[in-house]
């Protein structure tokens, strides 16, 4: 239900902009985000946006990415400037089934809560 697309490799200080396109339902009042995972790392928080557009950042990418989404298109993106080495894993895209609210930024950045995930894309930085 969810499909990302966008990553690759590039060089350190470069940029990519990652896609994550839903099918099946709509997440218009719904929790978006974006998670990654290096090699032998837990899954981390990297973003999160909320249905009418409020965004919150994990504080490694905060100033260098940015997160939006198109409701209309059932779409979020993650925009990622100033790439560096320790950016390099396996991104994914995330959805929460339930209507967002209630509770706050901090509760969204974990992964647990999110039912509905994308297959991943790896963005691989050199240095």
């Amino acid at each position: 239900q969810l499909q990302a697309s966008g990553g690759g490799s590039v060089q350190a200080g470069g940029s990519l902009r990652l896609s994550c396109a839903a099918s099946g339902r709509t997440f218009t009042r719904n929790i978006m985000a974006w998670f990654r995972q290096a090699p032998g790392k837990e899954r981390e928080f990297v973003a999160l946006a909320w249905p009418l557009g409020r965004t919150f950042y994990g504080e490694s990418v905060k100033g260098r990415f940015t997160i939006s989404r198109d409701t209309t298109q059932n779409m979020v993106y993650l925009r990622m400037s100033s790439l560096e080495p320790e950016d390099t894993a396996v991104y994914y895209c995330a959805a929460d089934s339930t209507v967002a609210g209630g509770r706050s930024d901090y509760y969204y950045a974990r992964a647990g809560i999110y039912d509905y995930w994308g297959q991943g894309t790896q963005v691989t930085v050199s240095s």
